[in-house]
């Protein structure tokens, strides 16, 4: 069993800021790739960002990169999303994702964290 925990999502007007957390825990491994993806309301889980197992290799969805960071710290096994200059179209679920292959999500999910940018 995976387990992935999201926390930190929230309310916040836009042009602000919120730091995503993932936990993860049972039977995962610090060599995974890890990811976050995020679905708005009507449209397709869309990919956000990815991060190997030593963070040397980062992946950005053109629609973040430059406004997001994603992270990890293994010790703590939690992979973090620092989301800056947050427009509108970012309210979406956020999902962890654990095993993630290139932009292609694995098979392990959270249960996701609700981020709701207001104009």
């Amino acid at each position: 069993q995976v387990q992935l925990v999201e926390s930190g999502g929230g309310l916040v007007q836009a042009g602000g800021s919120l730091r995503l957390s993932c936990a993860a825990s049972g039977r995962t491994s610090s060599y995974w790739d890890m990811g976050w993806f995020r679905q708005a309301p009507g449209k397709e889980r869309e990919f956000v960002a990815a991060i190997n197992w030593n963070g040397s290799f980062i992946r950005y969805g053109n629609s973040v990169r430059g406004r997001f960071t994603i992270s990890r710290d293994n010790a703590k096994s939690t992979v973090y999303l620092q989301m800056n200059s947050l427009k509108p179209e970012d309210t979406a679920v956020y999902y962890c994702n654990a095993d993630t292959r290139g932009i292609t999500a694995g098979p392990y999910w959270g249960q996701g964290t609700q981020v709701t940018v207001s104009s």
